[in-house]
């Protein structure tokens, strides 16, 4: 009786890290079956619309018929907060998913991963919460590594004769585009820190993704982008997008949020870009070289070590 209680509560203290593997394992996946969408010729715009149209549809009758009585009761400060969720993450799907497509999966995946310093920038602006010490430093060491990588981008193997060839480079404007992504994510999360203290989480994420999907199809149709005519796999790269990288994923970090602390949480979740970096050295063949390699390992440092307990909690 004494060794079953004992598998028992084994298994019970594993399964909040295996959800945590499998997050990671789903996560990894999106910048792969952005490229195969992107080689099919969908726009990114689309593909971002497509993802959290799919994802807003999967979770409309869990949150319709089990959360309606919620979704009446909502404030309008909650439906402000709300919509100002949907609508940068709305942004941070478009700017990162269009990068993905002018610069190197690596550098796309790290770069927009320096959301949680954005983060703590804006806290200490917008909510006065202090910067601590490992935040500066973390902040710095994140800054040198994002120069690195977009000079390597950029300059390539030939290196860069002048300022003007790096600033023409497409692969500058794509890693632009990741940070923006990375800023656009963490003012989403801002909003989301504000509004989930009084809202579940199935009706927080069913009102952010769906905004998001609207903002996006609202953008979609502004640009005049066609929705259909394209090759059959690429339905399946969006569809595959939408419930595993969007629902599979992001839902195993949260179900995991419920058994382990935040800060382990959100510094786990920086392996996605090892995950992505792998999947797009074995199966696009994109090797990153030794200086964008280097300027990577210098972003995730910044992160890691800003993202410490000591660091009074700003991310």
């Amino acid at each position: 009786m004494e060794i079953s209680r004992l598998s028992d509560a084994r298994a019970t203290t594993s399964r909040p890290y295996l959800g945590i593997g499998l997050g990671l394992a789903a996560v990894s996946t999106a910048s792969l079956l952005i490229r195969y969408a992107q080689a099919d010729g969908v726009p990114s715009l689309v593909i971002a619309a497509f993802r959290l149209a799919l994802a807003s549809l999967v979770l409309a009758p869990l949150a319709l018929l089990r959360h309606s009585a919620e979704l009446r009761r909502l404030t309008r400060r909650q439906w402000a907060l709300v919509l100002t969720s949907g609508v940068f993450l709305g942004a941070h799907f478009a700017t990162w998913i269009t990068s993905l497509a002018y610069t190197t999966v690596a550098s796309s995946v790290v770069l927009v991963s320096t959301s949680p310093l954005f983060v703590a920038v804006l806290a200490a602006v917008l909510l006065r919460e202090k910067l601590s010490r490992w935040v500066l430093a973390g902040l710095l060491l994140t800054l040198a590594g994002a120069v690195v990588v977009g000079v390597a981008d950029a300059c390539g193997s030939g290196g860069c004769q002048s300022w003007q060839v790096f600033a023409q480079g497409s692969a500058a404007g794509g890693d632009l585009l990741a940070l923006a992504g990375a800023l656009a994510l963490a003012i989403y999360l801002i909003a989301g820190r504000a509004l989930r203290p009084s809202v579940s989480l199935i009706t927080y994420i069913f009102t952010t993704y769906a905004t998001a999907a609207l903002v996006l199809a609202a953008a979609v149709a502004a640009a005049r982008l066609p929705v259909t005519g394209y090759p059959a796999p690429a339905y399946l790269w969006l569809i595959l997008l939408g419930l595993v990288p969007q629902l599979l994923g992001h839902s195993s970090f949260n179900w995991a949020l419920k058994y382990l602390p935040a800060t382990y949480v959100s510094i786990t979740i920086l392996g996605e870009p090892a995950g992505s970096i792998v999947l797009a050295a074995l199966l696009l063949h994109e090797v990153p070289g030794v200086v964008e390699l280097a300027g990577s390992l210098l972003i995730l440092a910044g992160i890691l070590l800003a993202s410490r307990p000591t660091a009074g909690g700003s991310i």
